[in-house]
């Protein structure tokens, strides 16, 4: 038998058959606001176009708002980091199932290739996608047009030629050559049955570990109305919420102010004094987190009801001048880091994330070590954190706006578990190296919060969202 699958995208490898939230995330992510709800605005429009039948009109009019005059560039960067984590939630496992244990994948879809080229290569495992094209002009910038949609149907057969495949999977909705369904052997209800009864056992997909931009919420209509709706009033709200955060004492910000701030702070097992003392009195406590938000240190100094300082590796300067902690920017120089780490420890406790940025998923980076050469005085703290419109951090965003975001939704939620402080057996006094300490802490972490420890490291997360991985769109 021949082990070929095509399938359509949309309304079958995922879930919703309107691509019009991811266009909207296009818009938001690459543009802004304003044309965010300029393709909002024109929802109806292009919803009428569908229910009389004009669904190829429909698509030209919303790819046309949504990209024309975006640099090549900013379209690639969402597609690569911000649609995969969307296409992901919305999949169709039972589509997956019988997709993934195909040889040769191939998967159709009328939406821009680039947009979805990143998410179906590299976690579905297809070997080619067929897609419409758009056109940039001379400069690299959108022209908001597409090459002939009416293709792609040519474009798959041509892929194929004389060969059959082994099964097609789709709605047959939208296609305007019958070439797409006969190139088939067999119709989809015909080998759902088969593969439900050979016990095949399918291959997950890729997991999407790392994924940036700043909407937490899949922007279907009627969510991203809403979204709109509040964002006037987020930023008064952020206006606000920034000097009462910084005049109001933490131990008072703990216990009175939190919806006033939009926060709400879950706490498990909040140490005393005397479960986390110092095996020596010259130094300080060194709370090792994993790392969510750029305001992490700040939580866990508003549960301890005191001003600890956090070792940071890239905040925005004025943030770091207005914080309501002290921060200790360090410089990525292991001996000078080394240096500075040691010298605050003398001073009192502190607070680090080993793991050096932020992961948004159930996973942990792998823990730097320096942490566990300089001390044995180590408190893990394992932090979630669960934001309701916008993401507070992100990887190239502007680090000034990741503290508004922050406070521009209506509740932050954080979850902090103090864990037991390093027993002498797993420390280096009973000669466990850095490394094995640093694993450690990571697994404890994990296990405490129901992740996953990864071998990942910043220099990783960062050269995978700027598609310097190996896997990048043609």
């Amino acid at each position: 038998m021949n082990s070929s699958v095509i399938a359509e995208l949309e309304g079958t490898l995922v879930k919703d058959p309107d691509p019009f939230p991811y266009f909207m995330l296009i818009a938001f992510e690459a543009s802004g606001p304003i044309r965010f709800s300029l393709l909002l605005l024109f929802w109806p429009v292009i919803r009428l176009l569908d229910l009389l039948g004009m669904k190829e009109a429909s698509l030209r009019l919303t790819i046309f708002i949504a990209i024309a005059g975006l640099p090549k560039s900013e379209i690639e960067y969402v597609g690569r980091a911000v649609l995969p984590k969307f296409y992901m939630d919305n999949l169709n496992n039972d589509a997956w199932k019988i997709f993934s244990r195909y040889e040769k994948k191939v998967v159709v879809t009328r939406t821009p290739r680039v947009m979805v080229e990143r998410f179906l290569k590299m976690h579905l495992g297809a070997n080619e996608v067929i897609g419409s094209e758009l056109i940039f002009n001379r400069f690299g910038f959108a022209t908001g047009w597409v090459r002939d949609i009416r293709s792609i149907s040519d474009r798959v057969d041509r892929l194929f030629g004389n060969e059959e495949m082994s099964l097609a999977l789709g709605r047959w909705i939208g296609f305007d050559s019958p070439t797409f369904v006969s190139l088939c052997k067999n119709r989809c209800h015909e080998r759902l049955t088969m593969q439900q009864e050979d016990g095949h056992i399918p291959k997950q997909p890729h997991p999407v570990i790392f994924h940036d931009g700043r909407l937490v919420k899949h922007p279907k209509p009627i969510t991203a109305l809403l979204i709109l709706l509040w964002f006037p009033i987020a930023i008064i709200l952020a206006i606000i919420r920034v000097p009462i955060g910084l005049a109001i004492p933490l131990r008072h910000q703990r216990n009175y102010m939190s919806p006033i701030l939009g926060y709400r702070v879950l706490t498990k097992n909040p140490p005393n004094s005397s479960s986390v003392s110092a095996v020596s009195s010259k130094k300080g406590v060194l709370y090792v987190c994993n790392h969510r938000t750029v305001m992490d240190p700040l939580f866990l100094s508003r549960v301890l009801g005191q001003n600890i300082p956090a070792v940071v590796y890239s905040m925005s300067p004025i943030w770091r001048k207005i914080a309501p902690i002290r921060t200790v920017h360090l410089t990525r120089s292991r001996s000078k880091d080394a240096e500075m780490i040691a010298k605050e420890l003398e001073n009192g406790d502190l607070v680090i994330c080993p793991e050096g940025t932020t992961c948004r998923e159930p996973f942990l980076l792998r823990f730097s070590s320096l942490f566990a050469e300089l001390t044995d005085d180590i408190v893990p703290v394992a932090i979630n954190y669960k934001p309701q419109l916008f993401h507070a951090t992100t990887a190239r965003g502007r680090k000034v706006l990741d503290a508004i975001f922050f406070l521009m939704n209506p509740l932050n939620v954080y979850e902090i578990s103090f864990l037991k402080k390093i027993s002498m057996e797993d420390s280096s006094i009973a000669g466990k190296s850095s490394y094995e300490i640093a694993n450690h802490v990571q697994r404890l972490l994990a296990d405490a919060l129901g992740f996953q420890c990864t071998d990942f490291t910043r220099k990783y997360k960062y050269r995978l969202l700027a598609g310097n991985d190996g896997i990048v769109a043609s």
